[in-house]
């Protein structure tokens, strides 16, 4: 059974940083094309980051030049470098195959504070 861990979300202020991660477990995820998404409240959740199996990346207009998508192999485990956070990056950050499956990790919490 394939499970994501999300990890590395908190409350930030605007103009700071996170690093978020994603540990995949029941899949070996290097050859599969990944992405990091989000849900804010009261919105659908949304592809903000992909990174294919070759190492392609590809980010929404809002996030380009502030997010960058990596990928660590060996460890099994997706980041997502997040600089000059805003307040419209507050969201519970997902990870998934690009084609998502059904089931989603527990997500975590990234909040920019006032």
């Amino acid at each position: 059974q394939v499970q994501f861990v999300e990890s590395g979300g908190g409350l930030v202020q605007p103009g700071g940083s996170l690093r978020l991660s994603c540990t995949a477990s029941g899949v070996i995820s290097r050859v599969y094309h990944m992405g990091w998404y989000r849900q804010a409240p009261g919105k659908q959740r949304e592809l903000v980051a992909s990174i294919t199996a070759g190492g392609f990346t590809n980010y929404v207009d809002s996030v380009k030049g502030r997010f960058t998508i990596s990928r660590d192999n060996a460890k099994n485990t997706l980041y997502l470098q997040m600089n000059s956070l805003n307040s419209d990056d507050t969201a519970v950050y997902y990870c998934n195959f690009l084609s998502p499956l059904p089931s989603w990790g527990q997500g975590t919490q990234v909040t920019l504070s006032s």
